[in-house]
């Protein structure tokens, strides 16, 4: 956000009155506004360059606003006064309108044809009769620097010029010339200077050398001439200092050249909407005539007012609120758009002033209203749509496939989403017209032109900066690439892709099946044909001729794998084979890959819901199974209910990553809504309690849960006499107690033994640790090892084995825990002593 330095002293003389810091605060809040900073000139230039340098600095109290960036209007005093005044109801908003001269025709602009190279557009008006102060010279000067580091972006879309018109005699030039026939005394110079030299003379300008890029390395440079050849501007970069503005100027001639004519003609709105205030008829423009190397002829500046129509209803349900079409016409009034109600319907027609280019669709009236009415004002309520806190399934399926792929021994890599025309077409063997990639227009360098459809060359690339770590190297990604889609609103997609590469003295062909094998068991996809997945043979320039395969699922390619080319190798500056394998993992997730995650509800509206009638609820009733015993126990018990707490402290679903039948079973058997104790219970059991409408649409199980009940007791229809046992005995009474007793002791030792330790997978290692020669000193190698410590290691015998020309290699044993040391860890963790150990490898490798 820009922010604006305005005196206070001055702000409150404009505004009619004095505030508080607190109640000066609150008005910028109130209109949308934020008092950033309370300071002084003094204690800037004290902060930033010293208390030497800012004793001669004044003790004027400055107050910093933040501005929202698109509030042009608001980059002034003379804006920002009008703004608040007329939100105040202290001012009606001002009407601008564009006169003719009096005496004679307008000034004219002539642009000629060899602008088209450089800044073909211009437009011009003149502020006629105007006074300045001290004050007001300075605003405006002010002005031209916020406009110019903000909607000019810098000057290369707008360049603003302002001059004296009594200086000067129109028509006026705008044409473009080579830098060696430009000649002129620039602003605040002495003597005259060709462009050539004023380029190396403002590369050291710390204001001006920011600029020159935009035009320095153009054959012409744009200039723009009065009718007795007298040089106004070279813009964007300096004006001509005959024509410069002084405390004495009664005329400006504002000329404005771009690159942009939309921006050149807000920018121009702005610069004489804000200061014609001051004009001997305030609130007026004289117009210019700017005339184009086509003959066309334009009038500048348009001070264009249009109207829009919409409903209170709208605003009232996006900001909600409840008011009257009258009162949201008055609300947006206060925010410098006329409005009225039209009187069809709860219809307001808004009219939208030259100074609010901000306002480009319903929402921008909107959030006027909202800031009228006031956001403190607005009625704290509860959101109409409820729902449930969920990962995405795509991104949950996509962790879970990174933490196992990891635990496969590769190591995961992040790369650019952008890349090179070249990473993707010609290094691999590919045209770049059949990769569907998404261009950037303007790309700043060379290695970001297009987004990335594939995520293999990033891994080669990794891989290429690390040719020196030990082999062989393990990579792997999980990430999005954007491919063009016509179906798509904005052209494209993002598709979520797994690659993984095997880079060594061999192939390892083999390596990359196994990892595809096992991340298809992850994803519980068969390998069989038709409803599984397999592979066949397939032709690919990016692979070897004859070692390249798609992967197919279902009947549906999803990706490829093999052994690279040799010249794909070369290419990425690679020395050894290397096998890839690129799949797309949305498919595994089917519908539930793009599932909308909530709906928008309207805020006022009261859904009516039709009920069952009692016929219906008869034909249709709710059935809840018999049982509540389940795999986890049952679930009518603190005991089962713990159990199944436990089991969903990690999973959103009882089964895979989306609802299912087996959610509903499980459900089902639970009698009353868990307490607040089981959390991870509580949360599952309200996120299925959604989906009861739709509880016929859900997948199968795959496997049961919620186990039978118990056969119900026989009965007769015998007489009451018949159920008289006048010989039985307590045996039924004492079935009941021997049955709750049973039931107790299941739940003590249930209980006991979720407290006895599991069983600690542990694996014995047998190291080689390798120095780089014979004068490596072998007893601090053998300390740089052992001082290696984590959780689950422990350190055993060594010792030293010959290798040849009076080399000995250092072979160490140790145990681990499978789950917390793993061999690709500790061999990381011995190759960093780098001075010492030119390399680890297994010896032996035994479960215990």
């Amino acid at each position: 956000m820009p922010t604006v330095g305005i005196k206070r002293d001055l702000l409150f003389k404009a505004l009619g009155r004095t505030y508080t810091d607190e109640e000066f605060d609150e008005l910028c809040f109130e209109f949308g506004l934020e008092l950033d900073e309370i300071t002084s000139e003094k204690e800037i230039v004290s902060r930033e360059q010293g208390d030497t340098k800012a004793s001669d600095a004044s003790d004027v109290i400055l107050y910093k606003i933040d501005v929202p960036a698109n509030r042009y209007d608001l980059l002034c005093l003379e804006g920002l006064v009008r703004g608040l005044q007329v939100f105040k109801n202290k001012l009606e908003a001002p009407r601008y309108r564009r006169i003719s001269p009096v005496n004679g025709d307008p000034q004219k602009l002539i642009i000629t044809k060899e602008t088209a190279a450089v800044r073909p557009f211009a437009v011009a008006a003149v502020l006629r009769n105007i006074t300045f102060t001290q004050e007001r010279y300075d605003s405006f000067i002010e002005l031209q620097e916020k406009l110019h580091q903000n909607i000019c972006r810098k000057r290369s879309l707008v360049a603003i010029g302002t001059h004296d018109l009594d200086t000067i005699s129109g028509p006026f030039t705008y044409t473009a010339k080579p830098p060696g026939d430009i000649s002129f005394k620039p602003l605040n110079q002495t003597k005259e200077y060709t462009a050539t030299e004023l380029m190396s003379l403002y590369k050291t300008d710390s204001h001006l050398r920011h600029y020159l890029h935009i035009i320095e390395d153009k054959p012409v440079y744009p200039i723009i001439y009065d009718s007795n050849g007298i040089v106004l501007s070279m813009p964007p970069i300096i004006n001509g200092n005959h024509s410069k503005i002084t405390l004495q100027t009664k005329n400006v001639f504002i000329e404005c050249t771009a690159t942009d004519l939309t921006k050149a003609k807000i920018v121009l709105d702005m610069m004489v909407t804000m200061f014609s205030e001051y004009c001997s008829q305030p609130f007026t423009v004289e117009e210019a005539e700017v005339v184009y190397p086509d003959g066309k002829t334009c009038i500048y500046p348009e001070l264009a007012y249009r109207k829009e129509k919409l409903s209170g209803e709208f605003i009232n349900r996006k900001v909600g609120i409840n008011e009257s079409t009258e009162k949201i016409a008055q609300l947006l009034t206060r925010m410098c758009l006329l409005s009225r109600a039209t009187g069809v319907g709860d219809e307001i027609e808004v009219e939208i002033p030259p100074t609010r280019s901000d306002v480009i669709h319903a929402c921008d009236i909107m959030e006027d209203a909202a800031i009228a009415y006031g956001f403190n004002n607005i009625t704290r309520t509860t959101p109409r749509a409820y729902t449930v806190a969920n990962q995405f399934p795509l991104n949950k399926l996509t962790e879970l496939l990174r933490q196992d792929l990891a635990a496969a021994g590769f190591t995961e890599a992040l790369n650019f989403a952008l890349c090179s025309e070249e990473d993707i077409a010609d290094k691999l063997g590919k045209k770049i017209s059949e990769t569907r990639a998404a261009h950037i227009s303007n790309p700043k360098t060379a290695e970001f032109q297009v987004a990335r459809t594939t995520l293999l060359p990033g891994l080669l690339k990794t891989i290429a900066a690390n040719r020196k770590m030990p082999l062989p190297l393990k990579l792997f990604e999980v990430s999005d690439v954007v491919l063009k889609d016509e179906t798509k609103d904005v052209g494209a997609r993002n598709s979520r892709r797994f690659c993984a590469v095997y880079y060594n003295k061999s192939p390892g062909f083999e390596v990359i099946h196994g990892l595809l094998d096992r991340t298809m068991q992850l994803l519980e996809v068969k390998s069989a044909r038709g409803e599984g997945y397999h592979i066949q043979a397939a032709d690919d320039s990016t692979f070897f001729p004859g070692r390249c395969a798609e992967i197919i699922v279902c009947g549906k390619t999803v990706g490829r794998l093999g052994v690279l080319h040799p010249d794909v190798i070369n290419r990425f500056e690679l020395t050894m084979p290397c096998s890839a394998m690129e799949i797309d993992i949305e498919p595994f997730l089917g519908h539930t890959a793009e599932t909308l995650l909530t709906h928008d509800v309207p805020m006022q509206e009261v859904i009516k819901h039709k009920f069952p009638t009692q016929d219906e609820s008869q034909q249709a009733p709710v059935s809840r199974p018999t049982s509540t015993k389940t795999v986890f126990g049952d679930v009518s018990t603190q005991v089962g209910l713990k159990a199944l707490n436990d089991f969903l402290a990690d999973k959103s679903y009882m089964e895979g990553f989306a609802a299912s039948q087996a959610d509903m079973t499980v459900f089902d058997a639970i009698p009353s809504p868990p307490s607040l104790t089981f959390c991870h219970l509580r949360r599952w059991y309200n996120h299925i309690k959604s989906f009861q409408r739709e509880r016929a649409r859900l997948p199968a199980a795959k496997r049961q849960f919620v186990l039978p009940a118990a056969p119900a007791a026989s009965t007769n229809n015998a007489s009451d006499d018949d159920d008289i046992d006048l010989f039985g005995s307590d045996d039924e009474a004492e079935s009941a107690e021997a049955a709750r007793v049973k039931e107790q002791r299941l739940a003590e030792y249930a209980a006991k033994k979720s407290k006895k330790p599991a069983l600690i997978a542990k694996s014995s290692i047998l190291l080689d640790v390798k120095p780089w020669d014979d004068e490596t000193d072998m007893a601090k190698l053998e300390e740089c090892v052992r001082s290696v410590s984590m959780d689950g290691l422990l350190w055993g015998q060594s010792k030293l084995v010959p290798v040849g020309y009076g080399i000995k290699k250092l072979q160490i044993g140790c145990v681990v825990e499978d789950d917390k040391v793993g061999t690709d860890l500790l061999e990381e963790a011995i190759t960093a002593f780098e001075d010492y150990v030119q390399s680890v490898d297994v010896a032996a490798f035994n479960k215990i």
